[in-house]
């Protein structure tokens, strides 16, 4: 057996590609078949330099990918990010260090490239928190009992004066990007979504690793013209003994930048004639939906889990980027393992700006670099964290402080898989 010294952990080449996606397949539990289509895609977006592969000889047991991507700061500012994802070990090769020596280059030198904070989303809840990442968002799934929701079944439209029409895919790619841009402007946690990102959702680049059904789209309309929101969802097949419709519509995206939008959205999607169930999608944990029902408890929380993980890996660029709705001066001491954001910070922050800077003043609160990420966005409390011994309260009043800086009123999301 080969030990973690014979790996090798570097970039991968051209001429690996293929390998590199087998390793990725297996890792993942896909088939390890690789099609030229798949080459042929993997390929146009594969960043030099980035995309990291181990390998015991010729066999690549190894695979890691990040890119460059913005995440929405509480406030609305775009911070560079050093977005990761593809990550497997090949189960023959695991507890070798080959995860670790992944990601220590990576963050390294994402460190280097001045990137603010790392992000990912875990398939496993254990993992990542051993390299600094803290669970950041939370994503809820719904699924709305139609009949019993008690919305009116005659409706035809909204009654704001806007409009919700049907429309194809290449209306989704004009106006989709736009209305996406506003939405992340305003979103803590939401992160930018690339031309290749609208493709795939509109069926305009097809994979081979994903059997495409082609969704309907929904565009909202105030009543002025402007596109506010735009909703894309498939509906199965389904009858009951009885020749009843037993239909599930399942959305896959919903982007409104108005509540007048996401109302008539939801009440477009849940209006549909044989339509009994609807599944809304991983959406914000505090989302409008249910209590947009007559009856609220005919959305029940199908799933709920954490979904934005961050690794900050500049303390000031990361605190200095977001707002702050009170004042206060809080000192944090910062933990890490791997030292790129250890210290001590002095967080000067009001409603007109924030300051922070390494200090040598006593800490008010000490706490671990994944325990920052989880507070960053705003959806974490520190008392919470101080009371599962996450954080530790040095100064009295401390957390409370804390909380009252960072917390948000609506809670952060992240509307994208990656």
């Amino acid at each position: 057996m080969s030990s973690r010294h014979d790996i090798d952990v570097r970039p991968i080449r051209a001429g690996e590609i293929p390998d590199w996606i087998r390793a990725m397949n297996t890792g993942f539990l896909r088939p390890p078949s690789v099609s030229e289509a798949e080459i042929a895609d993997r390929s146009t977006y594969i960043v030099p330099g980035r995309t990291l592969g181990a390998f015991d000889g010729d066999r690549c047991v190894g695979t890691f990918r990040s890119f460059a991507q913005e995440v929405t700061a509480v406030g609305g500012a775009a911070v560079r990010a050093d977005a990761i994802s593809n990550v497997t070990v090949t189960s023959t090769h695991r507890r070798r260090g080959v995860l670790t020596r992944m990601m220590a280059q990576d963050l390294a030198a994402a460190r280097d490239r001045g990137d603010a904070v790392a992000t990912l989303i875990a398939a496993e809840y254990p993992i990542y928190g051993r390299y600094g990442f803290g669970a950041a968002t939370t994503a809820a799934e719904w699924t709305v009992d139609v009949p019993r929701a008690g919305l009116d079944p005659r409706w035809a439209g909204p009654g704001d004066g806007g409009r919700v029409d049907l429309v194809d895919g290449d209306e989704v790619r004009k106006t989709g990007p736009g209305l996406h841009e506003r939405l992340r402007r305003s979103q803590p946690g939401a992160i930018d979504r690339s031309e290749r990102w609208w493709q795939t959702a509109t069926g305009a680049l097809l994979l081979d690793r994903a059997p495409w059904t082609e969704p309907f789209h929904a565009l909202y309309r105030t009543a002025d013209g402007e596109p506010e929101g735009l909703l894309t969802y498939t509906v199965d097949d389904r009858w009951g003994d009885a020749k009843q419709p037993q239909q599930t519509a399942k959305v896959k995206d919903l982007v409104a930048v108005s509540p007048a939008a996401e109302r008539a959205l939801w009440h477009h999607v849940c209006s549909i004639d044989w339509v009994t169930a609807v599944r809304t999608g991983w959406r914000a944990p505090d989302d409008l939906l249910p209590h947009l029902l007559p009856d609220p408890r005919a959305a029940a929380i199908t799933t709920q889990a954490d979904w934005l993980w961050i690794r900050i890996l500049d303390v000031v660029a990361a605190l200095e980027a977001r707002t702050y709705a009170s004042a206060g001066v809080l000192v944090l001491e910062v933990t890490d393992p791997d030292g790129l954001s250890r210290g001590r910070y002095r967080l000067d922050a009001s409603p007109e700006g924030a300051s922070c800077t390494p200090t040598t003043e006593e800490a008010g609160l000490v706490l671990p670099v994944a325990s920052l990420g989880s507070l960053w966005l705003g959806d974490e409390s520190a008392v919470r964290l101080a009371a599962l011994g996450r954080v530790r309260e040095v100064r009295a009043g401390a957390a409370r402080l804390a909380d009252a800086l960072l917390r948000t009123s609506r809670r952060p999301w992240c509307p994208d898989m990656f």
